[in-house]
């Protein structure tokens, strides 16, 4: 083994992480080519949490002692089976929620205000004398979260300021300043703008489903900041091509990157490029955590922010 930890980085996206860990690790990157020559060294894999883990490279390495997420989530690792194999997980939880918050409400004032629409429509010399963009005011439009976590509490609180009124749902009911929906289905049937803000893991794979787009129905707005597999998108799209559904503003898809072509004819769309967390401020602190967990683990120390149980 060298003297140094070694780490495989994962992900092509994490790449410039490289920049802060090879000073400290010989660091290894997956996409250049399964690094078969250090499979004794490596110590540690840096993942990003949405993306599924390889088992066979993981029994490939034997001295692997860290799963370490750069992310706040983690729903494509399989804690259970890391934890069974004495492979801790860490993460990176309480940093960038309120920023995906923001980004929320920002993909509900460009879809139900027509910001995006608007600015396609002036660059295109659409905007003439006797032409007006009218769009709903915000206000007294009801607001549904699923999933009220910290992401979704943070959506809670700036609606409550834009005059909206909320209601949430979740699988488990706890204390709230906002009234618990009775199901899913009712949340979407009895509000204008559904937000999901959930936790994925494969027990809600395509919880949105088409009876709760359906439910949301003609006027309203399905808006998705947590995972693209928590929505059935061929549901979904089929749903605005027809009108049974009348707006979606997504920053996380099915597959990502999402295929544009998958999107270039469905209508009343906001599309951004799963960038509600990616702020300047969240990704130097998800690095802060991410280098005290890798620095505790290699210390045997207690580490930072381990995946809860």
């Amino acid at each position: 083994m060298t003297s140094r930890p070694a780490l495989l980085i994962m992900q092509r996206h994490l790449a410039p992480l490289t920049a802060f860990l090879e000073g400290t690790y010989d660091v290894y990157r997956f996409w250049e080519g399964p690094p078969v020559e250090a499979a004794h060294d490596i110590r540690a894999l840096v993942v990003a949490g949405e993306f599924p883990l390889d088992k066979h490279l993981i029994e490939s390495l034997p001295n692997l002692s860290l799963i370490a997420c750069f992310t706040s989530g983690y729903d494509g690792i399989d804690v259970d089976w890391c934890r069974a194999r004495g492979l801790p997980v860490t993460h990176a939880p309480g940093v960038n929620h309120e920023d995906v918050a923001d980004h929320a409400i920002g993909l509900v004032l460009a879809a139900r205000r027509g910001i995006a629409a608007g600015d396609r429509a002036l660059r295109a010399g659409a905007w003439t004398p006797d032409s007006k963009l009218i769009t709903p005011s915000l206000k007294d439009q009801r607001l549904g979260v699923v999933g009220l976590g910290a992401i979704g509490e943070a959506v809670a609180r700036r609606a409550q300021a834009l005059r909206m009124p909320v209601q949430w749902w979740g699988p488990r009911d706890k204390a709230a300043d906002w009234p618990r929906a009775a199901s899913l289905l009712d949340l979407a049937r009895d509000n204008d703008i559904l937000v999901v803000a959930c936790r994925a893991d494969e027990s809600n794979r395509g919880l949105i489903s088409k009876a709760v787009i359906e439910a949301l129905g003609p006027q309203g707005l399905l808006v998705n900041v947590a995972r693209g597999q928590l929505v059935d998108e061929t549901a979904l799209i089929a749903a605005l091509k027809d009108g049974r559904l009348g707006q979606a503003a997504l920053d996380v898809f099915e597959d990502e990157p999402t295929d544009p072509a998958r999107w270039a004819d469905v209508p009343n769309t906001v599309l951004t490029p799963h960038t509600g967390g990616a702020t300047t401020e969240a990704v130097q602190g998800m690095l802060v955590l991410l280098m005290q967990n890798l620095q505790a683990a290699f210390a045997d120390e207690p580490l930072k922010t381990p995946v809860p149980d």
